[in-house]
């Protein structure tokens, strides 16, 4: 069973910038496709990026390009979302998923899923 632990959440200043971290572990992690998504309260939860098991596919929906970056470093089985230029509508709590095969962009997409990490973007 595969396990995902986010890091690197905390409180910024609009403008500035984060770096989240996702390790996983019980699982091929080349095999996993990886999303990050985010929830603030009383709203859905929403796509913010994915990248595939060989970095060869990403993707990001309109508000977060330029902005976020997702990668990836196999030999460390640890995704990562830097989040540069944040914006107070970007404050939630950001989640990494996981799933063998494609990556898409639906939640209900990911079998596995981490615990969150709080990102508060001040004013």
């Amino acid at each position: 069973q595969v396990q995902l632990v986010e890091s690197g959440g905390g409180l910024v200043q609009a403008g500035g910038s984060l770096r989240l971290s996702c390790a996983a572990s019980g699982g091929t992690f080349t095999s996993l496709a990886m999303g990050w998504f985010r929830q603030a309260p009383g709203k859905e939860r929403e796509f913010v990026a994915h990248i595939n098991g060989r970095s060869t596919i990403i993707d990001y929906p309109d508000f977060v390009k330029g902005r976020f970056t997702i990668s990836r470093d196999n030999a460390k089985n640890t995704g990562y979302l830097q989040m540069n230029s944040l914006k107070p509508e970007d404050t939630a709590l950001y989640y990494c998923a996981a799933a063998f095969g494609v990556a898409k962009r639906s939640p209900t997409w990911y079998e596995y899923w981490g615990q969150g990490t709080q990102v508060t973007v001040s004013s």
